[in-house]
């Protein structure tokens, strides 16, 4: 069971099952730092990840 995760064109493969917001600590990134999208629509950090799904991941830039 597993759901894809890609962030500038790495891919990383994560259980299905967790929160998006465990999912994006597990791969190393802060989730302040990314919005995420799947099937082209946005999805929230507290969102359920489900087998199968392919979630991109896009850098927020920020400056100051």
């Amino acid at each position: 069971m597993s759901v894809k995760l890609s962030l500038r064109g790495q891919e990383f493969e994560v259980k299905a099952g967790m929160t998006l917001r465990h999912a994006i600590l597990k791969i190393g990134q802060q989730p302040e730092a990314v919005l995420a999208t799947r099937a082209g629509e946005m999805i929230t950090e507290d969102e359920i990840l489900q087998e199968g799904d392919e979630i991109k991941l896009i850098a927020v830039i920020s400056g100051g």
